[in-house]
């Protein structure tokens, strides 16, 4: 289904221009044509009329709520919009719909609807995504997006309507021309996140289910292709588990490869034209947990890769992890950087990852800025397990979160709680990073404690980039994940081990069928009376000096959640601010970096919401914030239309359902020039 208000469309075509063109009044227009800003990730705008004077009176310019972009509301969108001539564009809605809405007003241009049956039910990746990619030659334009069931749409940025000339009717049906065979309606694989356009190409990327208890031991392999931008014909494919013959299949023991899945790219991937490279970061193999039935380093999982733009060819890689079991794959865009070492000017690429390091390497050669050091990890115990005997250890920057478990990580508000936390602890395995996942037994170990934990440190809204100073800004998360691994019954996977937790003998036996300890959920809460069995902070956000290698600056981001400020163990205590886990992107303007906080507390007001903070991107002092009904679930994005800064994110969860919000200054502190 589609649907068009074409005489709204007249009139926003008619004030269509090109990024950085003088609106009436004088003022540049500043567009975000990406998702990442930029093809090099930076998320970064040069504008300063939103500043520390007046972020806290931020007045809010529109609203879009996307209820009825399909049959029924959304409470994760996770969308960062475009804009390009006065016109936004985003995906919203369970359906994946894409909206073109007026930039300064929010009303609706036109919306495209795809309803995929079958197909989009069965869908591993479903919901709104992240987002859309945009493309022209000058005289064409036209948006392109992957819908849940995994098809390649292109529209005419215009009216809304599919491209004729674009694949068959519009549509490339992404299960087909795959080098392998893909059931159209069950195939698991999709895209949660956007394609990528450089030039006339077109990039898109691959995703699965979580791979806590996979069905099988043999998946969809997780290939990127690029496509032609005006017709849609595939100009290439890389394989991310090669085939027979290929570089890196003897890097799979046995006959592991041809059955073995995944590898795909579900983040977000950047581009440096000049280069002519697309920059891959790829995903583990199936098996988040357990690898025994891929034995060997396997690549590409868990390798960044860079790949001719034009043609898919491997021009170099670097294996961040070898032989994953830890699901800590490359989870957001690599960020490129034209950074200064010791008076050397280097292209560089930095990528942040889940387990709390950001990998700076050569982005013309691959080779590390700073060593990555081999070093011995322990080894697995776990039954047919060959782990990796040693690990890449980042030595420059340092981690911007916590890595590893030990007794002086544990809460210590007060004697009795970190007592308390020491006697949970003792039933599992703790250690180091790269602490491998054991088989949980009754009464222990249970599990490894592993922190981070499989969400991050940082994940899929990544960093942002200050191309000025080469300040990179990361938020991430300090959780914990108990790792533990049970038998597998065969009912659910025919994978020897999959994720779960022993079960307590003296308890009720589990449902038939049910694997051991519940599987994907692992055992007990990792709590203490309630409260995260771990000190805060919980969330954070951290300036990194790419030119140096350093830590700037480091804050706890949220406010301290509501079961904390009130627990009664906590009574008189002066709690500083904790921060709050959860997954929020940054944003880097002239002067701030902004972000929204992950998930809900009380507000000063007395109402349940969150905060929108801005912070001072060279101190990290918070200088304004403004309340927001919901918490930020998708990354923020700015530009400036006639002589208006906006800034716009998308705020849901809990019951309340997917909204995108803009945000500008009050008038009477708008500045004339």
């Amino acid at each position: 289904m589609r649907r068009c208000l074409s005489s709204l469309v007249a009139v926003a075509w008619l004030t269509w221009g090109a990024s950085g063109i003088t609106a009436q009044g004088g003022t540049p227009n500043v567009e975000w044509r990406t998702y990442g800003a930029n093809l090099r990730s930076h998320r970064y705008a040069p504008l300063d009329q939103i500043n520390r004077d007046n972020f806290s009176t931020l007045e809010v310019a529109w609203r879009f709520k996307t209820d009825a972009l399909g049959p029924r509301p959304e409470f994760n969108l996770q969308a960062t919009p475009l804009m390009v001539g006065g016109v936004l564009y985003s995906t919203a809605g369970t359906r994946r719909a894409v909206v073109a809405l007026d930039a300064a007003t929010g009303e609706l241009l036109w919306m495209h609807s795809l309803n995929e049956g079958p197909r989009g039910a069965a869908a591993p990746r479903q919901l709104s995504g992240r987002g859309l990619a945009y493309w022209t030659d000058g005289t064409d334009a036209r948006i392109v997006y992957v819908t849940p069931g995994y098809q390649l749409v292109a529209l005419d940025a215009k009216t809304g309507a599919r491209v004729p000339g674009f694949g068959r009717q519009g549509i490339v049906d992404l299960k087909q021309e795959n080098d392998q065979v893909t059931d159209p309606i069950t195939g698991e694989i999709g895209l949660h996140a956007t394609p990528l356009v450089a030039g006339d190409v077109i990039i898109v990327g691959a995703a699965h289910l979580p791979g806590g208890v996979p069905k099988s031991r043999a998946n969809e392999k997780g290939f990127i292709r690029g496509y032609d931008a005006r017709t849609g014909k595939r100009l290439w494919i890389f394989h991310t588990i090669p085939m027979r013959g290929e570089y890196g299949f003897d890097t799979w023991e046995g006959d592991s490869a041809s059955y073995t899945g995944n590898a795909g790219v579900w983040a977000q991937m950047s581009v440096d034209e000049e280069l002519g490279l697309a920059y891959l970061p790829v995903e583990l193999p199936t098996g988040d947990y357990f690898g025994g039935h891929r034995p060997g380093n396997g690549l590409f999982g868990e390798s960044l890769v860079a790949v001719e733009l034009k043609t898919g060819k491997r021009r170099w890689h670097y294996q961040l992890i070898h032989h994953g079991i830890w699901d800590y794959d490359m989870p957001c865009a690599p960020i490129l950087a034209d950074i200064t070492v010791d008076g050397r000017r280097i292209k560089a690429i930095a990528q942040p990852t889940k387990q709390g390091w950001v990998y700076v390497l050569d982005r013309e050669t691959g080779r590390p800025v700073w060593p990555f050091e081999e070093r011995p990890v322990e080894a697995s115990t776990v039954p047919t397990e060959k782990a990796s005997p040693t690990q890449p250890f980042v030595t420059k920057p340092p981690a911007f979160d916590r890595q590893g478990v030990s007794i002086d990580d544990l809460i210590d508000f007060t004697p009795e709680l970190r007592a308390e936390a020491i006697t949970l602890v003792s039933r599992y395995k703790i250690g180091p990073l790269f602490t491998p996942p054991v088989v949980s037994t009754w009464p222990g170990p249970l599990a490894t404690l592993m922190l981070p934990s499989a969400g991050g440190g940082a994940n899929w809204p990544g960093g942002a980039l200050d191309p000025d100073t080469n300040i990179m800004y990361v938020h991430s998360t300090t959780t914990v994940t108990d790792l533990g691994l049970v038998r597998s019954d065969g009912t659910r996977s025919d994978m020897l081990y999959v994720r779960g937790t022993a079960p307590n003998p003296n308890a009720a036996p589990p449902a038939p069928g049910a694997a051991a300890g519940g599987g994907e959920g692992g055992g007990p809460g990792l709590s203490v009376q309630g409260l995260p069995l771990i000190k805060p902070p919980y969330g954070r956000i951290t300036a990194i000096d790419l030119n140096r290698g350093e830590i700037v600056w480091q804050i706890a981001h949220g406010e301290t959640p509501d079961n904390i400020r009130n627990h009664p163990a906590l009574k008189g205590l002066a709690i500083p601010r904790t921060g709050r886990p959860g997954r929020v992107g940054t944003l880097v303007t002239k002067s701030l970096v902004v972000a929204g906080e992950p998930g809900f507390f009380t507000l000063p007001s007395g109402q349940r919401g969150a905060m929108l903070r801005a912070y001072d991107k060279a101190t990290g002092a918070e200088v304004g914030a403004v309340p927001m009904p919901a918490p930020q679930t998708g990354s923020p994005m700015t530009y400036m239309l006639n002589g208006r800064q906006y800034l716009v994110l998308a705020i849901s969860g809990g019951t309340y359902s997917g909204e995108l919000v803009a945000f500008v200054a009050p008038r009477a502190a708008t500045p004339t020039n």
